[in-house]
């Protein structure tokens, strides 16, 4: 019998779907505090995962998730540049 490969499942903090990890983005919150995303999943820190797509990064913003899931209080200016560079990753 072939071994079947396990696909990592990752829960988006925005419509709150469980999606393959691929396509998801990850948001990082670096050992120093800074708040980036990580288009290649490989940067140390803490993460959350989110989908490509600016809505659901506006939900996360509108219901705090990415705060709640960093404890720690993240300024409108982080928000912006994540979705400037979000949206700039889509085209």
């Amino acid at each position: 019998m072939p071994k079947v490969k396990k696909i990592p499942q990752r829960q988006c903090v925005g419509c709150r779907e469980m999606k393959d990890k691929k396509v998801l983005i990850r948001v990082v919150k670096s050992p120093e505090g800074e708040i980036s995303l990580d288009f290649g999943g490989r940067k140390p820190g803490r993460g959350a995962y989110v989908c490509r797509d600016v809505a659901c990064l506006k939900k996360a913003r509108k219901s705090r998730a990415l705060e709640r899931a960093f404890e720690m209080q993240i300024p409108p200016e982080v928000y912006d540049t994540l979705e400037t560079e979000l949206g700039g990753a889509d085209e």
